[in-house]
């Protein structure tokens, strides 16, 4: 039996402003958004158009935006909410 990762990376769809799209990050039911200054509580509903990504996928954006790879490893946990 193997265990689930605790945090599971979604990439949404592309836009003008964000042309790569944008990192999503779920993690105990709850979904953020990578920023700027770090990881942003959406909610707990992940946007319809967002696809699941593997870390390696999510290692490549972050590249890709010229953010520290650390970053992946700082999804905040819900706090028990």
């Amino acid at each position: 039996m193997t265990r689930s990762e605790a945090v599971r990376f979604l990439r949404t769809e592309p836009s003008m402003a964000f042309t790569e799209g944008r990192l999503l990050a779920l993690r105990d039911g709850v979904v953020y958004v990578l920023a700027p200054d770090g990881w942003a509580r959406l909610g707990r509903e992940r946007p319809s158009t967002a696809v699941w990504i593997d870390r390696e996928a999510a290692e490549d954006l972050c590249e890709l935006e010229g953010w520290d790879l650390h970053l992946l490893d700082t999804v905040p946990d819900s706090g028990g909410l």
